[in-house]
């Protein structure tokens, strides 16, 4: 199924979404963390705002989302309900667990992130610090 038709699939089962606006997206480790987000484990994702492209969209409250897996395919839609801007190193504990990750805990949000996070920004010719701007966003799974 491509991933218009999940999206229209999805509408005409949410008669009370009346947007055609939609992003889509797959994760880092796509399959692993489209899993998680189906069974609900996770609810909440984090990027670094640096590696955004000034025509990038970032992410929006009350906006819908397609995650696809690691063949591009659609999982699940969600949708945003908070985003903030919070510096690496002020990253909560809560925010953490919420990711959904491992053990779920700060220590491994942490490292996990701070590894990706510092690969992504080597490729970008730039070096990643522990006071980098992260976009953390918190989402439900809404089908």
């Amino acid at each position: 199924m491509t991933v218009e038709e999940f999206w229209q699939q999805f509408k005409a089962t949410h008669p009370d979404v009346t947007t055609n606006m939609y992003d889509a997206y797959a994760f880092f480790d796509a399959d692993t963390l489209a899993h998680l987000v189906k069974i609900g484990r996770k609810t909440a994702t984090t990027s670094a705002l640096d590696l955004y492209d000034v025509n990038d969209a970032r992410p929006q409250v009350g906006e819908y989302s397609i995650v696809l897996d690691g063949q591009d395919q659609p999982v699940c839609v969600t949708q945003t309900k908070v985003v903030e801007t919070v510096p690496f190193d002020l990253v909560s504990t809560e925010h953490a667990y919420h990711e959904g990750e491992g053990d779920r805990t700060l220590a491994y949000w942490r490292d996990v992130h701070r590894k990706v996070f510092k690969s992504f920004y080597q490729q970008m010719g730039r070096e990643f610090n522990e006071q980098i701007p992260c976009l953390c966003e918190v989402f439900e799974r809404v089908d």
